[in-house]
Parts: C-alpha cells; sequence; structure tokens
C-alpha cells in the first residue's frame, strides 16, 4: 500500500523546526531530506529514519526495522505527533549523517 501525500505533509509540518526538511516521491514511497541530505522515507503511512549513534542518544529505545523488504534497518517512528521529538531526532540524525558527494555533471557524448 502506497502512503498518502497527506500522511506525509502531516509529518514535515511536525517538521517545520528541523531545518530545510523537503520530501521527494521515489518508487511509490516518499524519501526524506534535509537540504540535500537523504535521513528517512515514509513507506506505508509510516516515518523511518536513519540509524545514527546521534539519534540513538537522542532518543534511546526506538525500535528498528526495515520500511520495506531487503532494506536495512531503519528507526520505526510510531510517535509522529510529537513535533519536538520529531524534530530532536531529525536534527541529530542530520548532524551526523555525512554530506553527500558533490554532483557531477554527465557529459554530453558528440556525435561522430
Amino acid at each position: 500500500m502506497a502512503s498518502s501525500r497527506e500522511f506525509v505533509e502531516y509529518v514535515m509540518e511536525q517538521l517545520r523546526n528541523a531545518g530545510p526538511v523537503t520530501y521527494k516521491k521515489m518508487f511509490g514511497e516518499y524519501g526524506l531530506f534535509c537540504g540535500r541530505k537523504f535521513f528517512g522515507v515514509v513507506c506505508d503511512d509510516t516515518l523511518f529514519i536513519k540509524i545514527t549513534e546521534a539519534g540513538r542518544t537522542v532518543c534511546p529505545g526506538l525500535s528498528e526495522e526495515p520500511p520495506y523488504e531487503g532494506a536495512r534497518n531503519y528507526f520505526l517512528v510510531e510517535e509522529i505527533d510529537d513535533g519536538e521529538f520529531l524534530t530532536r531526532l531529525v536534527t541529530a540524525t542530520c548532524e551526523a549523517l555525512p554530506d553527500p558527494e558533490p554532483k557531477t555533471r554527465r557529459r554530453r557524448r558528440s556525435a561522430e
């Protein structure tokens, strides 16, 4: 079952103080980004955040599950109504994640 846009918009509203958080539709579900850092997904109207030691420190005891079959474990976040909690978790997670590699422009092949 695909996630609803309304659920994702609600999560975004809860994360309004976590920085420049955006989402992108990916494979029928949604990827979550803070700036260019990919930090989580919404699958089947459930929020999953990448696991980091900083996240474990800020929010100990969160369940860990894969968001879909074959994926690595993520934090399973069931308490989405507490914006302060979500902001702390996402902020700590994004600070701990490495900066993404700069995008390289692909050169166009010339006609030979």
